[in-house]
């Protein structure tokens, strides 16, 4: 039997592509046009005169059949019609293809007699050949770092490091765009359908040995075999961390599943179950998942659950205090010796500098003013108000995570207030994540400019720094990582 490692390398890690029955209706050459930016060979194969020109315009090569493509084929996409999909399939075989997409849809998951039939006989094909299938009914493989794509909307030429398997071309898509605006690359990814052959554990155990993989994450509407994918991640607990978000979440989704992949219902009770014993991290969707990725990518490590919150506008201390409560998290008094140091650099003093602390209205005093308030002339100058605090919540034993609240519009406000405020916002906040220990997030907020929220996202990316846009994002995504430390230390 053939190592199916092996073949997966060869399918993930392509130095030739040949793609079957690619069409103009398909969005201009759907595959074809992804694969421009593939840096090894791209080969075309379609029987269609009209269909001819048209690719050879793009600059590939067709050929009549698979078997007069030149040279050894890593991987293929077969989006040919489902009557000739087992024909083809039967070529990838004869010539050693590494392995195949098969984009072909219209088997078991319409539930008719024929395309039930047809599903078996590519299975039965598959099966004796020990081919690598994957799908049907999928989108494939997408590499960016070879320029390997699923969709000309995706990125190319960027190496990753997050494993993403999906059931569901589109959240594949999806997760890879969203993912890299906000941060994630992506080192491997595939979206597998039906899953007639390969299912969600073969994927992730080649991901598992995979060396640039760091993070794996993995959308599953149904699966053949539960415990295959039950000692698989209960083997590597402690090897890369593994989040699931699992489609078919009610009864009316369940339905759903069964449709668009022929997955069958299992009980989300029973998904839930498992994915705490296993250390995996449950995620409910993609909003969940992305957010919970960027803080394994930023703040690794933290198993406390007590939080130091910020804020520049005093209106948002009670709901930090509220969303981080309901989550979990403690919003405790913080030592003698913080509230000693926050008092000689607080001038509105109180519950101001509690926790949570209100730094926005001690910027905004005048110097001057705060000079008055405090009796004293040693005063820090504004612009050391909020390095000062932070390292006060560094120190301070009774915090574990940090986290800041500021809105692109009390932003723009202070910069127009103060002269260079953002430099200082952001090259204070670099400073802070270069050096601490403690995670470090920070809540941008709605406000009025939300184009502004979106250059605050990207600056902080930059640095290394997570942003939510809402407490809710941030401390669920907080929470969840917390958790999965906490379980993978105590069994240690």
């Amino acid at each position: 039997m053939k190592d199916k490692i092996d073949g997966l390398k060869r399918a993930f890690n392509p130095r030739s592509v040949a793609v079957i029955g690619d069409k103009f209706e398909n969005n201009n050459y759907f595959f074809l046009r992804s694969l421009k930016t593939f840096q090894g060979d791209v080969y075309s194969v379609n029987i269609d005169p009209n269909e001819i020109p048209g690719i050879e315009n793009l600059g590939i090569k067709n050929y009549l059949s698979l078997k007069d493509v030149p040279g050894p084929i890593d991987y293929a996409i077969i989006a040919v019609p489902r009557d000739v999909a087992p024909i083809i399939l039967r070529d990838c075989i004869d010539i050693n293809v590494g392995g195949a997409t098969m984009f072909t849809s219209g088997f078991a998951e319409t539930n008719t007699e024929k395309g039930i039939e047809i599903a078996n006989i590519i299975t039965a094909i598959a099966k004796e050949g020990d081919f690598n299938l994957i799908g049907p009914n999928c989108m494939g493989i997408f590499n960016p770092e070879l320029g390997l794509r699923i969709s000309p909307d995706q990125y190319a030429g960027e190496k990753g490091s997050i494993g993403f398997i999906s059931q569901s071309g589109g959240h594949a898509i999806n997760f890879s765009v969203v993912g890299h605006n906000n941060g994630i690359n992506i080192s491997k990814l595939v979206s597998f359908g039906n899953a007639y052959i390969l299912d969600s554990p073969d994927y992730c155990e080649y991901l598992l040995q995979d060396e640039e993989t760091k993070i794996i994450a993995m959308y599953i509407e149904g699966i053949k075999d539960g415990r295959h994918l039950f000692n698989l991640l209960n083997k590597s607990k402690n090897k890369k961390p593994i989040l699931i978000w699992k489609g078919g979440q009610t009864v009316e989704g369940s339905i759903a599943t069964s449709s668009h992949s022929g997955s069958m219902a299992e009980s989300i009770q029973m998904w839930e179950t498992m994915i705490k014993q296993c250390g995996a991290i449950n995620v409910a969707d993609m909003e969940e998942l992305i957010d919970t990725i960027m803080m394994l990518l930023h703040s690794p490590g933290v198993r406390g659950k007590n939080v130091g919150l910020i804020s520049l506008s005093g209106g948002q201390c009670v709901n930090m205090s509220d969303q981080f409560s309901k989550v979990g998290f403690n919003v405790p008094m913080l030592t003698e010796k913080s509230y000693k140091e926050l008092s000689f650099i607080f001038a509105l003093i109180g519950s101001s500098y509690r926790n949570p602390i209100d730094l926005g209205g001690n910027l905004s005093l005048a110097e001057n003013t705060r000079r008055i308030l405090l009796g004293r002339d040693d005063i820090p100058s504004k612009d050391r108000l909020l390095d000062l605090t932070l390292n006060i919540l560094d120190d301070d034993e009774n915090i574990d995570s940090i986290v800041i609240e500021m809105s692109a519009h009390i932003l723009k406000w202070f910069e127009e207030a103060f002269t260079n405020f953002e430099e200082y916002f952001y090259s204070t906040l670099e400073n802070f994540r270069n050096k601490s220990q403690k995670p470090l997030l920070v809540i941008i907020p709605p406000s009025m400019i939300e184009t502004g929220a979106i250059e605050m996202k990207n600056r902080l990316l930059e640095k290394n720094i997570a942003s939510f846009p809402s407490f809710r994002r941030g401390s669920v995504a907080l929470g969840k990582i917390i958790e999965y430390y906490q379980h993978h230390h105590s069994r240690r």
